[in-house]
């Protein structure tokens, strides 16, 4: 009998609604989720975590804009700023402790600077006062998430998410979690194949959030790198059907029921709790 709780992220991939998601996830087995933020679902989806007696463990706020933070332009800055705070006052609302975000989108730009830290720093404080975390994530330009895990790195509310599809492919698979493993706070699980570029290039279509076991992640490695720095939280997984564009390595999970998929997803993440466990 696994002792640590094992949560998945809601999915458009998934082909089904929201409250849908939720009732199937609770049904194979999952004691958590998270979801990409909406604030014309919110009401709904806090609704349908109680009735299935679910933890709604974080909320994944906006990205798309995230390069705003660190750009020239006064008014896509301050327009970024504002989306956070509103995602953090719907994650109070609802008694999500954990606000998941991104410090940078883009694959060109690896200069950190001031008006992006200070822009950052608007947020956090927000953050303090609600009492909400804020687990910045590894993706591309991690860089910029350095920055901010070193400025901020005495703020109670400031911590880390571990995206281990995103280490191994944006991230070169440098390990992230001995940098920043004192700060984790949240996981998201998935599986890809590395780099597929012969150069070296980083794609985002190498970020395939496939099941554990269908890349070449070394799960027993990431699991004893997760117990070394002391995690003692959900195990949660991002997955996804459907396959990037001109990519196919997902395509097998289109072509399973989703209730055949959604279990599948439960029994890979009880074989990753398994080794974790072990790892203790």
């Amino acid at each position: 009998m696994r002792n640590c709780k094992l949560g998945l992220g809601l999915s458009d991939s998934f082909g089904i609604s929201e409250i849908e998601q939720i009732e199937l996830i609770k049904k194979v087995g999952f004691d958590a989720f998270f979801c990409v933020w909406n604030p014309e679902t919110m009401d709904a989806v806090s609704k349908a975590a109680k009735e299935h007696n679910l933890i709604f463990q974080s909320i994944h706020a906006p990205f798309e804009n995230s390069a705003d933070f660190w750009g020239d332009d006064i008014q896509k800055g301050d327009a970024a700023v504002n989306r956070l705070i509103n995602c953090i006052l719907d994650c109070s609302k609802h008694s999500v402790p954990i606000m998941v975000a991104h410090a940078f989108i883009g694959f060109k730009q690896h200069t950190p600077n001031k008006i992006g830290l200070e822009r950052f720093a608007r947020v956090i404080e927000f953050a303090e006062k609600t009492g909400v975390k804020i687990a910045f994530e590894n993706t591309e330009g991690e860089e910029y998430l350095f920055a901010l895990l070193q400025e901020f790195r005495n703020k109670k509310t400031v911590g880390f998410c571990w995206d281990s599809g995103h280490e191994m492919c944006y991230n070169r698979s440098q390990d992230l979690i001995r940098h920043f493993g004192n700060k984790l706070v949240a996981t998201h699980l998935n599986d890809n194949f590395g780099i597929s570029d012969k150069g070296g290039n980083i794609f985002w279509t190498d970020d395939l959030h496939l099941l554990p076991f269908d890349g070449v992640a070394d799960w027993s490695y990431n699991m004893q790198r997760l117990s070394r720095c002391g995690y003692n939280g959900i195990l949660t997984f991002e997955l996804t059907r459907k396959s990037k564009p001109n990519r196919h390595e997902n395509d097998r999970y289109m072509n399973m029921s989703i209730t055949e998929y959604l279990s599948e997803a439960y029994n890979r993440a009880c074989k990753v709790a398994e080794l974790f466990e072990g790892c203790n």
